[in-house]
């Protein structure tokens, strides 16, 4: 195991040896559940961008491009007051390489974080269960025709390792940013690219990674996208300010056959 990678073992060891020995201290969980919003990922530093894995259909045969990089545009970072965010980009493009015709569905590009080992703990994980909604922090830009084909992944550390928990993301406004508020009970199951049949409830407790993919070989939809992105977090309706708009449930849109990363 080389250095670097222990030196991150241990800090999230330590991370989570911290966390159960504050809540034993406080007794936290004895008076009740902590509803106050939260943070989960954020994409303002280098080390936050390192833990982030992207994929696209190039990795199969495709021609599509992904990048996540950190974006230091004064004028794109001073609405939220931070000196960087992560910016999602590259071309989306439903072509694939030769030979590939017929075997491969290009148009997919997406990024989640990687698991996150503890050793002495298992896998850092995190815990959903007493807020409502994923908040997420966002400003899309790009072409147009690609605004309407992200979507949000959410993996839980549940019985079946192939299911994804899916839905749209839907926005208010362009080049801006702005917070996109989804319920966790309008996601929809889908296992291996499909939508499942068998719908059940998220197992909110346990998450172990959340991502954002854009699907443009649904809709036929190619050029260049660009999402920014500052936090991924957790909210309960009391929180909700009147800005912010909860996403409509739209199950029929969530099938797909595109992997994401």
């Amino acid at each position: 195991m080389s250095q670097s990678y222990l030196s991150q073992y241990l800090q999230r060891t330590v991370q989570i040896a911290n966390k159960t020995m504050k809540d034993i201290i406080f007794m936290r969980g004895v008076e009740g559940p902590v509803r106050s919003p939260r943070t989960m990922f954020s994409f303002n530093t280098p080390e936050d961008i390192k833990q982030y894995a992207t994929g696209c259909d190039a990795d199969i045969g495709g021609l599509s491009t992904v990048h996540l990089d950190l974006n230091t545009d004064p004028e794109v970072n001073r609405p939220i007051g931070k000196p960087a965010s992560g910016v999602f980009w590259g071309d989306m493009r439903l072509k694939v390489k030769p030979g590939f015709e017929k075997k491969i569905r290009g148009g997919y590009a997406g990024f989640r974080n990687t698991n996150r080992p503890a050793f002495l703990f298992g896998n850092l994980l995190e815990d959903a269960s007493n807020h409502e909604f994923l908040r997420l922090r966002l400003r899309v830009a790009g072409d147009p025709r690609t605004h309407t084909s992200y979507f949000v992944n959410i993996q839980t550390d549940g019985p079946v390792s192939s299911d994804l928990w899916q839905h749209r993301l839907y926005f208010q406004k362009k080049n801006q940013w702005e917070d996109v508020l989804i319920p966790f009970d309008n996601f929809v199951r889908t296992n291996s690219g499909e939508m499942s049949q068998t719908q059940i409830s998220m197992y909110r407790e346990k998450i172990r990674t959340v991502g954002v993919s854009i699907l443009g070989g649904n809709s036929g939809v190619d050029g260049k996208y660009e999402l920014g992105i500052d936090t991924i977090g957790l909210t309960n309706e009391e929180d909700i300010d009147s800005m912010s708009r909860p996403a409509e449930k739209d199950p029929e849109e969530v099938s797909l056959d595109e992997k994401t990363p």
